[in-house]
């Protein structure tokens, strides 16, 4: 089962969003890394998830993705194509994981993420 790990705030000014949500939530947002801000939203004792900011690529200027963590990112960019999913970004490698940006049948932004 695939299990909603996190998400991305797209914005073409991440540091007007970062002040935004550190003001008037009080996340901790980190320094960028890669154009990318991790975002911590709350303590782990209590439901909630993590996340980040970053600057919006062309083909995704705005909005919201949520990352869904699958076991083997190959199949389930197939099985999203068949599906009716677009492919906005192949498969990348990080240090500690694959990450394949997609857009659903309905419009929707989603990243697959497998972990190393």
């Amino acid at each position: 089962m695939g299990r909603v790990v996190s998400f991305e705030l797209n914005s073409q000014d991440p540091e007007r969003a970062s002040n935004f949500y550190s003001s008037v939530f009080g996340w901790k947002i980190a320094e960028p890394n890669w154009g990318y801000q991790d975002v911590t939203t709350g303590n782990d004792d209590k439901p909630g998830m993590n996340g980040g900011i970053a600057k919006g690529p062309n083909d995704y200027p705005h909005g919201t993705r949520i990352h869904i963590e699958v076991e083997n990112i190959e199949e389930a960019i197939k099985k999203s194509i068949e599906c009716g999913a677009q492919v906005v970004r192949e498969k990348m490698e990080f240090d500690h994981f694959y990450l394949a940006y997609l857009v659903d049948p309905v419009g929707n932004g989603i990243g697959l993420i497998q972990n190393k």
